[in-house]
């Protein structure tokens, strides 16, 4: 059995003071960056002032499938490749403020898409160069685009003349002009 190729990697959310009485706070995605074990296991504060916050999260896994090759080419081809990340609020979080919590991060549209049509918080940062060669390696190795296929007719539909105006088709063989009496 084939172990799929993961990555490993922490996430920052950044929390950002705003000039509004309705909403103090607001949320943002940072980065994503490579996993180190300094990070430990738990998430953490790395700094924080009177208009920010920094977070980092540790121990988020990305998986790549080889039957999401699509949603990685998409990626790939896009005008900047990046790392999608879906985020909830925790209401558990750092006292009376909840807190931004990475809950998955991926490198496939195909993901991305499912979560943005599910309601979820979806945010993007671009992805290094280093990731990115590293998953043009596994799309080049797993995908092959679907081949274009011909357009068959539609034969179904009931056939129409130059004009637009309903028109049949007759096996009959007439003789002689149209209407009037045929003669054998």
């Amino acid at each position: 059995m084939s172990q799929r190729p993961t990555l490993e990697v922490a996430v920052t959310m950044r929390r950002e003071r705003l000039d509004n009485r309705w909403q103090p706070w607001r949320w943002v995605l940072d980065d994503v960056v490579p996993a180190q074990a300094a990070f430990g296991e738990a998430p953490r504060l790395l700094r924080e002032d009177a208009d920010q916050a920094l977070w980092l999260f540790p121990g988020l896994v990305v998986e790549l499938f080889k039957d999401d090759g699509e949603g990685y080419h998409l990626n790939l081809s896009a005008p900047a490749p990046c790392w999608f990340v879906l985020w909830r609020l925790d209401e558990d979080g750092t006292g009376s403020e909840p807190l931004a919590r990475p809950v998955a991060v991926s490198l496939s549209y195909h993901d991305a898409g499912r979560w943005l049509d599910a309601q979820e918080t979806v945010e993007q940062v671009p992805a290094p160069p280093e990731v990115l060669a590293l998953l043009q390696a596994f799309v080049d190795a797993h995908y092959a685009p679907e081949p274009k296929r011909r357009r068959r007719p539609d034969s179904f539909q009931s056939l129409t003349d130059r004009f637009g105006n309903p028109a049949s088709v007759s096996t009959d063989k007439q003789r002689g002009g149209r209407g009037g009496p045929q003669h054998g």
